[in-house]
């Protein structure tokens, strides 16, 4: 994630910065990041690992350790509005 990042706003009445990041190149989206709790940490990972557009695997860091507490792979979510 060496490139310029974006920030985009996500659904809800809360605003969330989310950095999104092209990991692969293709011209899309494929990485999200976000401080859900605005501690200016981020905790929550997002990634679309086959490039369909959905979300494949999401990460949680619980306590900001920088160690992912929960791993929830296949979960199949769409990304935040506004980001592909």
């Amino acid at each position: 994630m060496s490139e310029p990042q974006e920030l985009v706003e996500t659904r809800g009445d809360d605003r969330v910065d989310l950095l999104t990041n092209d990991a692969n190149g293709d011209g899309r989206t494929d990485v999200w990041v976000s401080d859900t709790d605005g501690d200016g940490k981020p905790d929550l990972y997002q990634f679309d690992t086959d490039g369909d557009g959905k979300v494949d695997v999401t990460m949680v860091d619980l306590d900001e350790d920088g160690t992912p507490d929960l791993i929830v792979d296949g979960d199949g979510g769409l990304p935040p509005a506004g980001t592909v």
